[in-house]
């Protein structure tokens, strides 16, 4: 069509909309999903129950990986553009039925790392409410309320989403430098000090599940190039904020559980998680700020949850729509809406099943927090690790074949360190288990094989095709990409 470049929403009635988010929008929509707030106070004072006052350099050292990882993966990127880039990448470097089990190992992971959140808002919403109106509305009201407005948000299109997430993300960002503005002006317990980042600390022995729970906090960090053909500016604007998004996340989270350390003290801040996890990180914002802004706080807890949702509803409705665009789902999934250009069938599904999954932990009056919310982001942490370890593989084997002249550190070394450095924290992740579940052997067998079957379900499927459709099987994975440098001719992509 005259006028609009190929590949434009304008020419492809079932795109997504193309350069819709820029480098800010791509950034807040990631660091949204990982609820900064939401994090700090209740999940990391179960990282300071493992890790003491390791935790700030443990995030660092996970930064580190990522940032390995982020090197290797973006380097890909320039030569994979699609909204399943875990399913992508790896088809590329793998091969297809390989790449197929991503696919559907990235659908399970995300949709359980979104629907678990649900048991977040419902239970922070359910408090809120008795503290404020004095009545137990049940956890599900909450959790339905807000599962309406994510999936109406995601069907008004990525460019609502951004401004919502974006607002929400400064705020919740906002209290969090309040509370170690006033922690650090009031000198904290007096005991300063750097050991927090003492390699003999960070690196104990003992620091092994605190490390597979660190990981957890950089989860979803790679969604960037889930937007890629959305992206404004193409892979620069990918690799820009991916690249923004992994150095955030270490540096803020390791300030901000320092100041935390300060607060309590080296050598007690282990004991204070110990006696009172729950409460841990809300007692420094009640004895160093003003009660006002620990309402707020509280408040805000309740939109770190909505952020998160939403940022997820908008990841995991896109892999559903790559897969149906691909032919490894329904084909339906993959339309959009005629004029917001988001993933139609795909979010009605993923907030169709969030719905499902809601009522069934409803019915039969499982726990949200300790059953909906620790399960599913389990089965969520497990299979992101998986898919970070898989594209590092894929990385290397598809640019020293394809891509030699990007150069051995992007190559080979960084995605080599970033993939045995995964493995290591999947082997943790898998011993901690429980941990990460609270809950007995026969759930943990039930969440890993529920990602062993997704991936099993992803390869019988590829090979479906193969023998029964080898032209739909042919173009799979066979995406755009950027043009490439003047006097430089793109590396010709095979199948795998």
């Amino acid at each position: 069509m005259p006028g609009h470049p190929p590949g434009s929403s304008a020419s492809a009635p079932d795109s997504l909309a193309s350069n819709a988010m820029g480098t800010k929008d791509l950034v807040f929509t990631v660091l949204a999903a990982l609820a900064p707030l939401t994090l700090i106070v209740a999940v990391a004072p179960l990282h300071f129950l493992k890790g003491g006052a390791a935790v700030p350099g443990g995030y660092l050292v996970a930064g580190v990986v990522m940032a390995l990882f982020a090197v290797g993966f973006m380097t890909m990127s320039r030569y994979v553009r699609n909204a399943g880039a875990f399913y992508a990448t790896i088809s590329r470097g793998l091969g297809k039925p390989a790449g197929s089990g991503a696919a559907m190992l990235a659908v399970v992971a995300y949709n359980a790392l979104q629907i678990s959140t649900y048991g977040a808002l419902g239970v922070y919403a359910n408090e809120t409410f008795k503290n404020y109106f004095h009545r137990d509305v049940p956890w599900w009201v909450f959790a339905i309320v807000g599962l309406i407005f994510v999936g109406w948000l995601g069907y008004r299109g990525i460019h609502t989403s951004a401004r919502i997430l974006g607002t929400l993300l400064v705020l919740e960002t906002v209290v969090l430098v309040v509370l170690a503005a006033y922690v650090l002006a009031k000198g904290g317990s007096g005991d300063w000090s750097a050991e927090s980042f003492a390699p003999s600390r960070v690196f104990d022995p003992g620091n092994g599940a605190m490390f597979a729970l660190v990981a957890g906090a950089f989860m979803g960090f790679e969604a960037t190039a889930i937007f890629s053909e959305e992206a404004r500016g193409g892979i620069r604007t990918v690799r820009r904020a991916t690249y923004i998004a992994v150095g955030f996340i270490a540096v803020f989270y390791a300030f901000i559980t320092w100041v935390i350390v300060m607060a309590y003290g080296v050598d007690k801040i282990g004991p204070a998680a110990e006696a009172d996890p729950v409460n841990l990180v809300v007692a420094v914002f009640d004895r160093y700020v003003p009660a006002p802004i620990t309402e707020v706080m509280h408040i805000l807890l309740l939109t770190s949850a909505f952020a998160a949702l939403l940022a997820l509803h908008n990841a995991a409705n896109r892999y559903f729509y790559a897969m149906g665009r691909e032919g490894l789902l329904p084909r339906a999934l993959g339309r959009t809406h005629p004029r917001t250009k988001a993933p139609l069938t795909a979010g009605l599904v993923q907030t169709v099943l969030a719905a499902a999954a809601v009522v069934v932990f409803a019915v039969f009056g499982i726990d949200p927090y300790l059953g909906l919310l620790l399960w599913g982001s389990a089965l969520g942490f497990l299979g992101i690790i998986c898919l970070w370890a898989f594209c590092s593989l894929a990385i290397i084997r598809f640019l020293r074949r394809q891509a030699p002249e990007a150069g051995i550190f992007r190559t080979t070394i960084a995605p080599g360190l970033s993939f045995a450095a995964l493995a290591v924290v999947l082997f943790l992740v898998l011993s901690n288990l429980p941990l990460l579940t609270g809950a007995g052997t026969t759930t943990n067998i039930l969440i890993v094989g529920l990602g062993v079957a997704a991936v099993v379900a992803g390869v019988t499927r590829a090979l479906y095709l193969r023998a029964r459709a080898p032209r739909l099987y042919a173009g799979l994975a066979q995406t755009s990409v950027d043009e490439p440098p003047a006097g430089r001719r793109e590396p010709a992509i095979g199948n795998a």
